[in-house]
């Protein structure tokens, strides 16, 4: 039986969400011969090239770091193939060529924030809070052809508390993520793992697509709880907006009242001292923390304090 410093491996990843998966590794004595990720962006005020928060973790970990402009380069897939990796691991990276994820012996496996086979798709976190989910997870699968559709390897389940939101729910999935990145290595490198096919899970299958500007909007003919959940699926970014006195209002934290009224949908009410709410199906939507247009973000109290009615 060998151990997982006996697989050499393989890592994408760019965003702070991989480093975890990456920090769980390299702190379980994983073989990372080397690491593959976005090339350096303009970013800040002075538009100076800035490296991905994966690269930053690699270097001040000695890891060996790749930045292909394109994948299907072949002077990169020589340099992969150079590195004879057993396994290649990919977490918050962009869609990989077969010829990349079909490269090593024992596959390409992916982390997902979401219980597969749902909420496949580029936004899981979002999704699962906005449509009302109290339970989500994180997967690692085997990639293949279409998109997070690959052999389930694990799981693990976590709960959503009614106080998450896009942002809390983050952190403990990049978490989580990492504990089940390496318990799937140990099984993979020791061949105690099952895989289980996705088609083998016969269930409604609730997408994650990507989130657009279009799906922040608030749709006040919906019901206020679900329009309470848009909001904690959407905070702190992108953040879910209405209008009010014709400027973008963002609302970052929200409660909501279940109530008859016979108030428009969509129209406001406030005592200009404690609370701002919005007349939606079946109650009444308060906004907590929120943002308007040209100003920062701040509590209800504060807000009001410089809103005319």
């Amino acid at each position: 039986m060998i151990g997982m410093q006996d697989v050499k491996i393989v890592f994408f990843g760019t965003p702070d969400f991989a480093v975890a998966s990456l920090r769980a590794l390299v702190e379980a004595g994983a073989n990372i011969a080397a690491v593959v990720t976005a090339p350096d962006k303009p970013a800040g005020r002075g538009m100076q090239l800035q490296a991905s928060a994966v690269k930053q973790y690699a270097i001040a970990n000695n890891l060996r770091v790749l930045q292909p402009e394109k994948l299907k380069a072949p002077d990169f897939i020589a340099e992969l193939e150079a590195i004879h990796a057993h396994l290649q691991v990919v977490v918050a990276f962009r869609m990989l060529p077969e010829v990349v994820w079909n490269m090593p012996p024992i596959g390409t496996i992916n982390v997902h924030a979401s219980l597969l086979p749902q909420y496949r798709g580029a936004a899981p976190i979002n999704w699962a809070i906005i449509n009302g989910e109290t339970e989500t997870g994180v997967t690692t699968f085997k990639l293949q052809h279409e998109i997070d559709t690959g052999n389930i390897l694990l799981q693990s389940k976590i709960a959503i508390l009614p106080e998450d939101n896009i942002g809390s729910l983050y952190q403990k999935l990049m978490v989580e993520g990492g504990k089940l990145l390496v318990e799937t290595v140990k099984g993979l490198a020791a061949g105690t793992i099952k895989e289980i096919p996705q088609a083998n899970i016969t269930t409604e299958i609730k997408h994650a697509p990507k989130i657009f500007k279009e799906h922040t909007l608030i749709d006040w003919e919906k019901d206020v709880v679900s329009i309470h959940n848009l909001v904690r699926g959407m905070s702190p970014i992108p953040a879910a907006y209405t209008m009010l006195q014709g400027k973008v209002l963002k609302i970052y934290a929200s409660h909501f009242q279940t109530a008859a009224h016979q108030q428009a949908l969509g129209t406001y009410d406030t005592d200009s001292k404690t609370y701002l709410r919005f007349a939606a199906n079946g109650g009444w939507l308060y906004a907590d923390e929120l943002q308007i247009e040209g100003k920062k973000r701040m509590s209800v109290v504060d807000f009001l304090r410089g809103f005319r009615a």
